[in-house]
């Protein structure tokens, strides 16, 4: 299903987050052609993030990087530029994610792309903006999350300040350039004109969490307080949170404490009669709750809560994920295959239309593997 059938979009975009945008532009239905410096490409292509390679190339290069062309270009280089500039007039969407300053100094600005193509839909993404004093800082997803404050939501009160495990600012910075583009091609279906889309990974960041920003920018700026026990949630009472089984994990959401006691019977919860105390003593709940529930296994826990309509679920790796039939059944697993043929398997795009999974088979292109066939087709 080709959602966005014949949108050309144009991207210079490296790493994670502007291809992360690209791709689900792709996953549309949009035709993304992906410009790469000659010999080396995005530099992606080599950032390993385990020791598992796929053409000699990095695996997070072929996840978010299929169902695209690659061309390869040398922006320094005056004739490429030139011809560049004729793709780009013949594009709907030109998107990138250099520091400020960087596509100015290549000749692509957008009052130079606009000119080029006066509908042109220009989107970028920075790691901070384009003004102030973080501007010209490195835009990379530990770094934005140290800044973002992020960290101090994570893992136990007298624990250091713990990201997350995943390139979370990258993703959302993506997520949110892709909904600006798509905002900016209806925009462009009624008037016909163009727009400047503009995304900062620190404006992302931030936004994620806008519910407990939120809080402390209404609550006196009071700094949200991690539980010291199985924390989970600044702001949530007592259950909330992830305890240790007899043989595994379980994650326990909102719940009446009381009824839980009786439910799971542990009658030392009953002392916790008062509903405030269920914030105001969370710790001293979750204690009591995670020496109880360390006394059997997840399965047995699961079967006394979940009849109940407790909010719960065991705490899955991987490898126990995969073999859930309730994964089996989303079939979010693709094949896909790059351009020297080789499989590849990895996650589809997680929107369905009209009951139909957004899918394609092809998988990330070789570097510059399209190039001559684009010369060709455009004429340039």
């Amino acid at each position: 299903m080709e959602l966005l059938k014949d949108i050309l979009v144009i991207d210079f975009s490296q790493f994670l987050s502007g291809p992360s945008a690209s791709l689900r532009l792709a996953d549309l239905g949009a035709r993304v052609i992906k410009v790469e410096k000659p010999g080396q490409g995005d530099i992606c292509r080599q950032l390993y993030v385990s020791n598992v390679e796929i053409d000699g190339e990095s695996t997070i290069f072929h996840a978010i990087n299929r169902n695209k062309e690659s061309y390869t270009a040398d922006l320094k280089n005056p004739d490429d530029l030139s011809t560049i500039k004729k793709l780009i007039a013949q594009a709907d969407v030109v998107m990138h994610n250099f520091r400020p300053g960087v596509m100015e100094r290549l000749g692509l600005s957008y009052e130079v792309v606009r000119d080029l193509k006066p509908s042109i839909i220009y989107a970028e993404i920075s790691g901070y903006g384009t003004e102030g004093s973080f501007k010209d800082l490195p835009g990379q997803d530990l770094l934005l999350q140290a800044i973002s404050g992020l960290p101090y939501l994570n893992n136990n009160a007298d624990r250091p300040p713990t990201p997350m495990g995943v390139a979370v600012v990258d993703i959302l910075a993506g997520t949110h350039c892709a909904q600006g583009i798509l905002a900016a091609l209806y925009k462009k279906t009624k008037t016909g004109e163009g727009s400047l889309v503009q995304v900062s990974m620190l404006e992302s960041a931030l936004d994620f969490q806008f519910e407990v920003l939120s809080c402390f920018l209404n609550d006196g700026q009071l700094l949200p307080q991690r539980s010291k026990v199985n924390h989970a949630h600044a702001y949530v009472a007592a259950p909330y949170g992830v305890y240790r089984t007899e043989d595994g994990y379980l994650a326990l959401a909102m719940g009446d404490i009381l009824f839980l006691g009786e439910l799971l019977d542990c009658p030392d919860l009953a002392v916790f009669s008062e509903r405030k105390d269920w914030f105001d003593r969370r710790d001293e709940i979750k204690l009591v709750l995670a020496k109880h529930l360390s006394t059997n296994t997840t399965e047995h826990w699961l079967l006394k809560l979940e009849p109940a309509d407790i909010w719960c679920a065991e705490v899955l790796n991987y490898a126990e994920l995969l073999q859930q039939e309730g994964y089996k059944g989303l079939g979010m697993e693709i094949i896909v295959k790059t351009s020297s043929g080789k499989e590849v398997k990895t996650t589809r795009c997680p929107i369905k239309v009209n009951g139909r999974a957004l899918k394609s088979s092809i998988g990330a292109p070789g570097l510059g593997f399209d190039t001559e066939a684009i010369n060709k087709e455009f004429q340039i």
